[in-house]
């Protein structure tokens, strides 16, 4: 297992969130969405030209900036 950010997986990646790097407005807006250390989450589509990414929480969907997926840490299984 290989901690790392979200930003940094590859479509199809399963990982485990382990911890949110983020200003507190930032943070509070992930943690609503259901961004939280130890939820499961799979990286569904990524843009490309450094464009946004899909992930997927439990049945959620949620696309986001690569700046910001580069603040959630994750863990590869």
């Amino acid at each position: 297992m290989s901690a790392t950010t979200l930003a940094t997986m590859h479509t199809g990646d399963i990982a485990t969130i382990t911890a949110i790097h983020a200003e507190e407005a930032l943070h509070q807006r992930l943690l609503a969405l259901g961004f939280r250390s130890g939820r499961t989450i799979e990286l569904i589509r990524k843009a490309s030209f450094g464009g946004p990414l899909q992930v997927r929480i439990g049945t959620t969907d949620i696309v986001l900036r690569r700046l910001e997926a580069a603040k959630i840490r994750i863990c590869k299984s």
